[in-house]
């Protein structure tokens, strides 16, 4: 029997690798009419100067702080790990499929569109995978929506992607590993109060008229996932924090934000007497922008005496063989879908 070919798509929002206007421009402007166009109405004629104003300002600060994005190169290891397991896999479904790795983006080339656009025609179906462990319409949204796009209404037999990372203990365990690994205790408990903050990205709570945002922004989930993971260290006997706070990063368009800043969480500590602070930026899967600059810079920036950076889970094994093993399963799932729509199509054949 002829093997199935499969793809599996690494995808991840994108910033530019090379720092210049030329990069920026049109970056920006697909994330004025993705991501902010869902929040804010934004007439067609004020997306080009939004954007290459935010473009302009991008530049001129990452510029000065000699600040390079590390995003794409990060995805771009973690695609190759992700490979590496599974042509080592001896999962039955290896059996009936062949199975390739691609990387995608959202704002920066390749386009995820593009590349789904490109696997359409001559791939029997595709496993997406978005490389942030909590959903809503500024994530995993984006590309499910591309998706729903380019598929239309053959997604449901074509496509799978993967979702509800955040809620996998397995990660929990990994991640909390991953952190007390980590920790320079020698440094960090020169302190005689020492603070945790979990990094991740903020989402909408009210919109500008006082109401629920009328698309899925994650809220619930951000903060399931935020008390699933402090469960986790305060009950771990390697636990050295005396108090664990969410540091969410905000944008300022669109309404209220989530209150649990990372500039709250510092200033309280510093308030409460803390001199040690460890941030670890848990929200997301690869260091950024907001992550291994902006949010670093605000740590940097705090008069608290004992700080430490954490990076991002980034390049790890075991999470690289954690995320595999999912996976592996969803290319499992989509293979049974598939053969259980052909006997049925079989069977219709067959009755007429």
């Amino acid at each position: 029997m002829k093997k199935k070919k499969y793809a599996v798509v690494i995808a991840t929002y994108g910033e530019v690798e090379k720092l210049t206007l030329r990069n920026l421009w049109p970056s920006s402007r697909r994330i004025v009419k993705v991501i902010t166009r869902q929040i804010v109405k934004v007439p067609k004629l004020l997306i080009y100067f939004i954007a290459d104003y935010r473009s302009t300002r991008h530049y001129i600060d990452w510029r000065l702080h000699n600040y390079e994005s590390t995003l794409v190169e990060t995805n771009r290891i973690q695609t190759g790990l992700i490979a590496s397991r599974l042509r080592k896999s001896d999962h039955p479904v290896f059996s009936s499929v062949d199975v390739e790795i691609k990387e995608a983006y959202y704002f920066v080339p390749p386009y995820l569109e593009d590349t789904l656009e490109e696997l359409r025609e001559t791939y029997d179906g595709v496993v997406v995978v978005p490389m942030i462990p909590v959903e809503s319409a500024f994530s995993c949204g984006v590309a499910c929506q591309m998706i729903s796009d380019v598929y239309a209404d053959k997604r449901f037999e074509k496509v799978r992607v993967l979702n509800k990372l955040w809620q996998d203990p397995e990660l929990h365990r990994i991640y909390i590993d991953y952190l007390f690994q980590r920790v320079d205790r020698g440094y960090i408990l020169k302190g005689s109060k020492t603070g945790l903050v979990l990094v991740i990205h903020g989402t909408l709570v009210r919109d500008r008229a006082g109401n629920p945002p009328r698309v899925f922004t994650g809220l619930d989930e951000t903060s399931a996932f935020f008390e699933a993971i402090k469960k986790r260290i305060t009950s771990d006997p390697r636990n050295v924090f005396h108090e664990i706070r969410q540091g969410c990063m905000n944008h300022s368009a669109g309404g209220q934000w989530t209150d649990d800043t990372i500039e709250k969480a510092l200033e309280e500590f510093r308030a409460d007497g803390y001199d040690s602070v460890v941030m670890f930026p848990y929200g997301f899967f690869a260091d950024n922008s907001e992550t291994e600059y902006e949010a670093q810079t605000l740590l940097d920036k705090s008069s608290i005496a004992y700080k430490q950076y954490i990076r991002c889970i980034n390049g790890s094994p075991d999470f690289a063989g954690w995320l595999s093993g999912r996976i592996v399963a969803e290319l499992n799932t989509l293979n049974n879908l598939q053969n259980t729509f052909e006997s049925l199509e079989c069977c219709k054949t067959n009755a007429s």
